[in-house]
């Protein structure tokens, strides 16, 4: 077995290699994930399964065999978690749970304590001894969070004796005040005994483009190698690698052929210099003009791509448009060299992950493209092979996703969180002033909410936001009592909370003093709601409801306004009605936001209202003059359905939980009380059905922009017409301006 490298990222935004006996990825549906101690590898296998689930499989001289559930604990699931490259374990299975499996079984009562670091040293009858069947094989349920130094079932297989660590670019003049990334400078890499300069003698422009993807970047350019060499002979170097030589579509230095000094080279570099490298940054990370002019064009045509669903920049699942629509992409074959494609395409550097089985959870509609395979040159990943697909082939459990390298930009140095219980969470401290004179201080908490708390949670490095909270005194400040931000106001896309609108001084604070300083609440996972668009289209219909059947909805304000001067309770009202389906798609549950102390009973519905507003239903004019509302106040919100591997939690009767669980959905019946909008005052003519999920952003969600659904309607006053339903951001740009005639919403924002 050859020894292989996993990569990671270390403080500086590179990969990082480690030297361990790692294995090669099998080419099988049940990837082996990781090489322990004594020459064991680990897998899951199964069915149904998520990757992060499944029964356990280990080989052992040779050959795969699995463990019996005998005396089996969550401790020893969290030992052979780790074997498999998650941090911790969050649940285990016996009996089979994920189907027999085949072969020996290694393992018999096994006991472990949870802290081992291999389950070689966990208590157990003995390798091969046994008196157990298969249908008694364990299984695990990992947390969907990886260790550092875990590269999913993409890692690279290197010689034993190549040892670059780390690769950093430094700046050969280091006065003053350098804006971050540093796009040019020193090659240097890490080897064992400390940092050292690489030889430019047969440097290429390919062996700088793969530096530069590995630093974060999607592209380089030429070098005044002039001022450097000048520079080079009044300095001092430290030589330990030449003759590097790469093709250029590796992920990493160390796959291209490398030569290393040895100790007793008494001349390195005889007649050379140190090799430079000068970087072009994506459209993100752009400082200057003088720099974007180097900016790659982008692609020509519909051939684009974009990533969702991911907590920091530069990771996702990838999605591309084909005939003005956006689809996923099946993760059939798909590799570093394709997901470095897209990395580079957006603007970032090569791919650190190319992740499969929906990591950035699953996408809704079209799977455009199946069986990718680039060389790693191509401009697009429109340019790379694939395969055609239909819905039979491939389903959104399979969607393929990609974590990019990204430039150091060093943004998480100027903000940090005190207070909290875990590092996740407490009182946000900004850092302000000029070197020399730098201080920290608080932001002031008026207006701040989500939006701004996502992007403060993605700053830290730390994912999603749970919460933004405006009230922080049960957070100890300790000795930062200055509120030196106020005003804040994010689109939750910047990078840094210094991207978004803020006060200049002076700092304006409706409520003084620490307690009402902003705060959050960070996760690593967060849900993500899309509306089931068919269904609405497929249920639309108008029904005349007579008023004596409405004074439960009027009093939960279901109605429009004239309702409340209509001759009670005779007449009626005219309702367009339909089926609202609500998917969570993404990767934690979807929780309302207040807690069950503050739910509202309604007598006449049966149920307790989690959310003050979750919904808005509106009709619109072509030029976005709203017409009609319904009015859907608050929810009870439960599992209806669920995908057939997927089981409920939440149930609204009896005082249940209310939520909804990934890769469940909620559905709300078109002859359900309020699953209406009250269009009695409407005229006829064309209109446009908007529904918005989650319109106040009162509930963190990994990705908003797919909130809004929007459908073109037509009312002659007795039948009405509901047809091209669609997510706000299904479409592409130039489908979105055929289709509506007025500047409003591809998001859940109305502007």
């Amino acid at each position: 077995m050859r020894p292989v490298s996993v990569w990671y990222y270390c403080s500086w935004g590179l990969l990082l290699l480690c030297s361990s006996s790692v294995g090669s990825p099998s080419p099988s549906i049940d990837p082996e994930k990781k090489v322990g101690s004594q020459g064991l590898r680990f897998r899951l296998a199964g069915f149904p399964r998520k990757p992060y689930e499944g029964r356990v499989e280990i080989q052992r001289a040779g050959e795969w065999g699995t463990i019996c559930d005998d005396d089996f604990t969550l401790q020893a699931a969290h030992v052979l978690c780790r074997e498999l490259g998650f941090t911790e374990a969050t649940g285990w299975t016996h009996s089979a749970k994920y189907g027999p499996g085949t072969g020996r079984i290694w393992l018999d009562n096994l006991s472990c304590s949870g802290t081992e670091g291999s389950v070689t040293e966990c208590a157990s009858r003995g390798w091969g001894n046994s008196d157990c069947t298969h249908d008694e094989d364990a299984g695990v349920i990992c947390k969907d969070q990886r260790l550092p130094g875990f590269s999913d079932s993409n890692v690279i297989e290197v010689d034993h004796h190549l040892q670059v660590e780390e690769v950093r670019l430094r700046p050969a003049v280091e006065w003053g005040r350098r804006p971050l990334p540093v796009t040019e400078g020193l090659v240097e890499v890490r080897l064992p005994d400390g940092w050292s300069q690489v030889c430019d003698k047969g440097w290429s422009a390919h062996n700088s483009h793969v530096v530069c993807g590995m630093l974060g970047f999607p592209g380089e350019k030429r070098v005044n190698m002039a001022f450097y060499r000048m520079l080079a002979q009044k300095k001092q170097h430290s030589f330990g690698l030449h003759g590097v030589a790469c093709v250029g579509t590796e992920a990493h230095l160390s796959l291209c052929s490398l030569e290393f000094y040895r100790a007793n080279d008494t001349s390195r570099c005889s007649g050379g210099s140190p090799a430079v490298v000068s970087c072009v940054p994506g459209p993100l990370y752009s400082t200057s003009t003088g720099q974007k002019k180097h900016q790659q064009p982008k692609p020509q045509g519909e051939a684009r791509v974009r990533l969702k669903g991911g907590a920091h920049p530069g990771e996702g699942r990838v999605e591309v448009l084909k005939a003005g629509t956006w689809g996923t992409v099946c993760d059939r074959k798909w590799d570093l060299q394709a997901a470095s494609v897209v990395c580079r395409e957006l603007g970032f550097g090569t791919a650190r992950e190319a992740l499969s089985g929906a990591r950035m959870g699953q996408g809704m509609g079209a799977i455009h493209l199946s069986e990718v395979r680039c060389s790693g040159q191509e401009p697009s990943l429109w340019k790379c092979p694939s395969k055609n697909i239909t819905a039979e082939d491939c389903s959104h459990n399979q969607d393929a996703g990609v974590r990019c390298n990204l430039p150091y930009t060093g943004v998480e140095t100027k903000i940090r969180l005190s207070g909290g219980r875990s590092r996740y969470e407490g009182r946000v401290e900004v850092q302000i002033g000029v070197p020399g004179h730098l201080r920290w201080g608080l932001i002031c908490g008026d207006d701040w909410g989500t939006l701004e708390a996502m992007v403060a949670c993605r700053q830290l490095g730390l994912g999603y936001a749970n919460h933004g909270l405006q009230e922080t005194w049960y957070w100890d400040s300790g000795n930062v009592t200055e509120v030196v931000m106020s005003g804040v106001r994010c689109t939750g896309s910047e990078l840094s909370l210094n991207q978004c609108a803020h006060h200049s001084t002076p700092i304006t604070c409706k409520r003084t003093g620490t307690r009402f300083t902003a705060g959050v609440i960070c996760s690593e996972t967060a849900s993500d709601l899309l509306l089931h668009s068919a269904l609405v289209q497929e249920t639309a219909y108008i029904e005349d409801r007579p008023l004596h059947m409405l004074y439960c909805a009027a009093e939960e304000n279901c109605l429009a306004s004239s309702a409340r001067s209509a001759n009670w309770p005779y007449g009626h009202r005219r309702l367009l009605r339909f089926s609202s389906q609500i998917h969570n798609l993404g990767r934690a549950d979807f929780r309302p936001k207040a807690g069950r102390h503050s739910w509202v009973w309604h007598e006449c519905h049966g149920h307790y209202h989690s959310m003050d507003i979750f919904t808005h239903y509106d009709i619109l004019t072509p030029n976005g003059t709203k017409v009609a509302e319904g009015h859907k106040a608050s929810f009870c919100l439960e599992d209806t359905e669920c995908q057939e591997d997927v089981s409920k939690r939440y149930e609204c009767a009896n005082f249940g939980e209310q939520g909804i669980t990934v890769g469940c959905w909620d559905l709300y019946r078109h002859d359900i009380d309020c699953q209406w909008i009250d269009i009695t005052d409407v005229k006829p003519g064309n209109y446009i059905l908007q529904v918005v999920i989650n319109p106040n952003f009162e509930v963190a969600e990994s990705d908003f922009t797919n909130n809004a659904m929007k459908c073109n309607c037509k009312y002659d006053g007795h039948r009405i017409w509901v047809h091209n339903c669609h997510i706000g951001d299904a479409f592409s740009e130039e489908a979105n301006r055929r289709f509506e005639r007025y500047p409003g919403q591809t998001s859940n924002q109305i502007v």
